[in-house]
């Protein structure tokens, strides 16, 4: 018998509302109380759009119509590959799910950089900006192989 460890697949959205983005406030560990985009690990039978959606709509009760490839972070130490995309949230209608002590709307000078849960969500989101204000949608990449600190 052949025993396969993979790497588990997360996928998450940076959902926008009239030039601000919706985070969550994390109601679980790892990281509770930090600040995330919606993310989570996919479910076998989804797309990797579907799975960003269902994400969104479990963190933050939010319908987001999932855009473009926005950032491929591949975490080695914890065996897994976080897709991120850009979306669009359909109407302003949000409040926190299960996983999520808050979720707020907000724009990028008022993200709480020193706050955020992951090392690939502070990659996503300042790529985001960054393409948001240059008006491109490119798609990053990168390989973090270190452990939060504490």
């Amino acid at each position: 018998m052949i025993h396969y460890e993979n790497p588990l697949l997360v996928l998450g959205c940076v959902p926008e509302w009239q030039d601000k983005i919706l985070l969550c406030r994390r109601a679980i560990e790892p990281r509770r109380g930090f600040w995330t985009m919606p993310a989570g690990f996919m479910e076998t039978g989804e797309s990797l759009q579907a799975a960003a959606a269902r994400e969104c709509y479990e963190e933050a009760l939010a319908e987001v119509d999932i855009g473009s490839l926005l950032a491929v972070v591949t975490v080695t130490h914890a065996r897994q590959v976080h897709v991120m995309f850009r979306a669009a949230l359909r109407h302003p209608r949000f409040a926190p799910g299960p996983e999520s002590l808050e979720v707020v709307l907000c724009e990028e000078r008022e993200v709480p950089w020193a706050d955020l849960a992951f090392p690939s969500v502070e990659f996503a989101l300042r790529k985001y900006f960054s393409d948001r204000a240059a008006g491109r949608e490119d798609h990053h990449f990168i390989e973090l192989n270190r452990p939060m600190s504490a």
